[in-house]
């Protein structure tokens, strides 16, 4: 089993930034894509970023992309989400996710790919 646990959500005014993190434990974390997504009431999950295993490749959505960036550290098994230049519309809870299936060559964005994830994290951005 694999337990993800985020952390750094919190307020912060429009053009501010935040960091979250989402630490792993249960399996060998250096082995899996992990993803960030985020949910707003009524709305399915969203996609906002990836990262390969090894860290290498990154992906993000439109709607985030030169804003937030997504890190990995898979010394401490934990990967991070680099939030700038916030606005309302990223107003969301943020979680993170493993992919099912380990040394992945491509970078998911759909939700069935990711097998685990956290409880998330509540981010809100004022106007």
């Amino acid at each position: 089993q694999v337990q993800l646990v985020e952390s750094g959500g919190g307020l912060v005014q429009a053009g501010g930034s935040l960091r979250l993190s989402c630490t792993a434990s249960g399996r060998t974390f250096s082995n899996y894509t992990m993803g960030w997504f985020r949910r707003t009431p009524g709305k399915e999950r969203e996609f906002v970023a990836t990262i390969s295993w090894n860290g290498g490749s990154t992906y993000y959505a439109d709607s985030v992309k030169g804003r937030f960036t997504i890190s990995r550290d898979n010394a401490k098994n934990t990967v991070y989400l680099q939030m700038d230049k916030m606005k309302p519309e990223d107003t969301a809870v943020y979680y993170c996710a493993k992919s099912a299936v380990g040394r992945l060559t491509i970078l998911p964005r759909a939700t069935y790919a990711y097998d685990y994830w956290g409880q998330g994290t509540q981010v809100t951005v004022s106007s």
